[in-house]
């Protein structure tokens, strides 16, 4: 090729060069896909609040519900009244100890006063009521049979015979033996201090939703004895929806707020008693059921009661009859025949 077609040639590709380098087209940059919003979660709704009852009141109840039972034996002589802490127990049983005098265990779950007292001994039957709650049970002083049950193990228990002015406290207004109080925070201590526990699983009673029927009935009269402090009566007034009880003639109050005791279930009960001793202590018989009363609403109707596994409870034709939400106060009698009422 001669020098003048090898230059034409050169020049001639160099051209198309960069004509090619002018024209080409790059491709097109894809579009990334769009990232799709972050997914926006629910806000969760909270969980309906279930409605808790008390287990032994069957009122509303806010907070922990799992307060194991105490039982607080407090005493009922006249020189002991009024009592401290009494209204505040939601279950009471009043019962005969020696001769007339009766003696009260007061079981607290609901509510837990400041101090209780005064605090009396121990008698074995107590116990076995104390027991059909699991309660964590305080007394000051006990019988020979009490003695042996407390000290035969399973039983979660304080005595004052062994915390007497540390736990329990001696009142400078009453005389020895009616003077021993003792404060809940001081119950909790004692607690602790044995390894007890102080919170439980406490079955619940059965609560009616219905109203109560019966005959129609204002005041019952329970006579312990002919003596007037030993009788025992109860009022149904509607504006309380509850009953004020009364003692030797004189309403029961709280010694420390001057509030009276007021009760929405009075349950009354036939027992047989049995006197064991010199001393006039008593053997009752809390298994074999009978017959009673339980007043709810101002009426009353006859019922026949069973120890269910060591709870006092009412039935009516072999049926169970559930409480009036509030408070419960249960009267052991020897015989029905010291009971009477008017509407």
């Amino acid at each position: 090729m001669c020098p003048l077609k090898h230059w034409l040639f050169v020049i001639s590709c160099a051209a198309l060069l960069l004509l090619g380098g002018c024209t080409t087209k790059s491709e097109p940059k894809q579009a990334e896909p769009a990232k799709p919003a972050p997914r926006q979660e629910q806000p969760s709704k909270p969980p309906a609040e279930e409605k808790q009852t008390f287990p032994l009141t069957g009122l509303p109840a806010k907070g922990n519900i799992h307060q194991r039972v105490v039982g607080v034996m407090i005493n009922n002589h006249p020189k002991a009244r009024p009592q401290s802490g009494l209204r505040a127990a939601d279950i009471v049983y009043e019962v005969l100890a020696e001769g007339d005098i009766t003696r009260l265990l007061a079981l607290y779950q609901s509510e837990l006063p400041e101090r209780v007292g005064p605090v009396r001994s121990a008698r074995d039957y107590y116990i076995d009521l104390s027991e059909g709650y699991h309660a964590l049970y305080v007394c000051h002083g006990w019988s020979p049979e009490a003695k042996a049950r407390l000290e035969g193990g399973g039983i979660d228990y304080l005595n004052g015979l062994f915390y007497d002015g540390t736990l329990f406290q001696r009142v400078p207004f009453r005389k020895a033996p009616h003077n021993s109080y003792i404060s809940f925070a001081n119950i909790e201590k004692g607690a602790k201090q044995n390894g007890y526990a102080w919170t439980d699983h406490v079955a619940p009673l059965s609560f009616r939703t219905d109203e109560p029927s019966g005959q129609k009935v204002e005041t019952v009269h329970i006579a312990y004895s002919h003596r007037a402090y030993a009788q025992v009566e109860y009022q149904y007034v509607p504006e309380q929806k509850g009953y004020y009880r009364y003692s030797g003639g004189e309403q029961t109050i709280d010694y420390d707020t001057h509030k009276p005791v007021v009760v929405q279930n009075v349950m009354i009960i036939a027992a047989r008693h049995r006197v064991i001793d010199s001393h006039g202590r008593r053997d009752i018989d809390l298994a074999s059921g009978g017959k009673g009363y339980l007043l709810q609403g101002g009426v009353m109707q006859p019922i026949e009661w069973k120890n269910v596994d060591g709870r006092l409870l009412p039935y009516h034709n072999g049926a169970p009859i559930g409480f009036v939400p509030g408070k419960t106060w249960i009267n052991i009698v020897p015989e029905l025949a010291i009971v009477q009422w008017k509407s």
